[in-house]
C-alpha cells in the first residue's frame, strides 16, 4: 500500500467519523424530544388546549366507583381515554368544567376537625384537572352535610382547610361513561316511507313475516302473503312504535362474547328489517337485532346494524314487534 493509498483510507476514516459522530448527535435530539414529548403528557395537552382555545387540557374524575380521564384534542373535542374511538357527548364534561371554573365554598373551616370526621380519608368522589396553563386544581368530597344538599371537600391536596360546597359538581361526578355517549340516530320511519317490513322470531329456521307496502298518493295498503292486512290491529300498532321508535341507552360498547351471549345475541327472540326511503333520499335498510328482555324489565337488549354495541330499546315500544315475532299477525 503506497502513502498515498494510506492517507486517503485515513482521510475517509476522519470523513466517516464525522458523520457517524453528526448522526448520532441527530438521533440523540431526536430521542430526547421523544422521551420528553412520552414523559410529560401534561404538556402535551396543554399544547392541544391552548390550540383549541380552551381553559382546561384534561380531566380525572372519580365517582367513588370508577375513574375516568378526558383529554382535550386539538380541534376542541374530548375524548375518553380508555378508548379515544368512543363517540364520547362532551356536554357532561364541559358542564363539569364550567362547574369547576365557578366552584365557591359556602364556608370555610379553617381549623377543621381530623379529615375521618368528613369522611375525607376515604374520598367520596374527587376531581384533577390540568389546566392550559400546565398549573393543576383539583377537589375531593368527602361526606353530605346534615341537610344533604353540600359537601365537606378539600382542595388541591390542601387538609390543613375543608370547604363546604353545594353538591352541585359532586353530582355531576356520579355520570357514568356510557352516560357520556352520543347515541345512533335510528331514522324516522312513517308509513309514507317505509316500504318493506321482515319480522323474524328465534331460531335460524324461522319463517319471516313479510310485510310490503303498496303506496298511492291517497293511501298506502299493506300486504302479508298477498293479503290485505292495512286493517289488522298489531300491523298498525307496529306503525305507530315504529314511528317513535329510538335507543333509550347503551348497555355495553365492546361487549365480551359472553356478554352477547347473556343478553340473548346467540339466538335473538328478533331480527327486524325495515326497508325505507327517506324524503329526498335513497332506499335504505334498518336492521335490528332484539336479544333478551334487562332484568328490571323497562327494556330489551338491541344492536342496530353491523353495530356490535349493545343497547336498550323500551318494551313498551317494542310490544307490537315482538308478538309478530312470537306468533305472527293472529298472536
Amino acid at each position: 500500500m503506497t502513502w498515498k493509498e494510506r492517507r486517503l483510507i485515513t482521510v475517509l476514516s476522519v470523513i466517516l467519523a464525522i458523520l457517524s459522530a453528526a448522526l448520532l448527535i441527530v438521533l440523540g435530539i431526536r430521542y430526547r424530544e421523544s422521551r420528553d414529548a412520552v414523559q410529560d403528557p401534561d404538556a402535551q395537552a396543554a399544547q392541544a388546549a391552548q390550540a383549541a382555545g380552551s381553559a382546561y387540557a384534561s380531566l380525572s374524575v372519580y365517582s367513588g366507583s370508577a375513574t375516568l380521564s378526558f383529554s382535550i384534542q386539538e380541534d376542541g373535542t374530548w375524548v375518553w381515554d380508555d378508548d379515544t374511538e368512543f363517540p364520547l357527548d362532551d356536554s357532561t364534561i364541559r358542564s363539569i368544567m364550567d362547574l369547576l371554573s365557578d366552584l365557591t365554598p359556602q364556608q370555610v373551616l379553617s381549623d377543621p376537625e381530623s379529615l375521618e370526621s368528613y369522611e375525607l380519608d376515604a374520598p367520596s368522589a374527587s376531581i384533577s384537572a390540568v389546566k392550559a396553563d400546565q398549573s393543576t386544581v383539583s377537589v375531593t368530597f368527602g361526606k353530605a352535610t346534615t341537610d344533604g344538599t353540600s359537601r365537606y371537600a378539600t382542595m388541591n391536596g390542601d387538609s390543613s382547610t375543608v370547604y363546604i360546597f353545594a353538591d352541585t359538581l359532586y353530582q355531576a361526578l356520579q355520570t357514568p361513561i356510557y352516560d357520556m355517549m352520543t347515541l345512533p340516530e335510528l331514522p324516522v320511519l312513517t308509513e309514507e316511507t317505509i316500504t318493506s317490513i321482515s319480522i323474524q322470531g328465534p331460531g335460524e329456521d324461522a319463517e319471516p313475516l313479510l310485510l310490503a307496502a303498496q303506496h298511492t298518493d291517497s293511501a298506502t295498503t299493506w300486504l302479508s302473503g298477498g293479503e290485505d292486512v292495512t286493517g289488522n290491529a298489531t300491523v298498525q300498532a307496529l306503525l305507530e312504535d315504529l314511528e317513535q321508535l329510538e335507543i333509550a341507552r347503551c348497555v355495553d360498547y365492546r361487549p365480551s362474547e359472553e356478554a352477547a351471549s347473556i343478553c340473548g345475541f346467540d339466538d335473538p327472540d328478533a331480527l327486524v328489517q325495515v326497508t325505507y326511503t327517506p324524503e329526498g333520499g335513497s332506499e335504505s335498510v334498518l336492521t335490528l337485532t332484539v336479544g333478551n328482555p334487562e332484568p328490571a324489565g323497562t327494556g330489551r337488549y338491541a344492536r342496530v346494524g353491523a353495530d356490535t354495541t349493545i343497547y336498550l330499546l323500551e318494551t313498551a315500544l317494542l310490544d307490537p314487534l315482538m308478538r309478530v315475532a312470537a306468533g305472527g299477525l293472529s298472536s
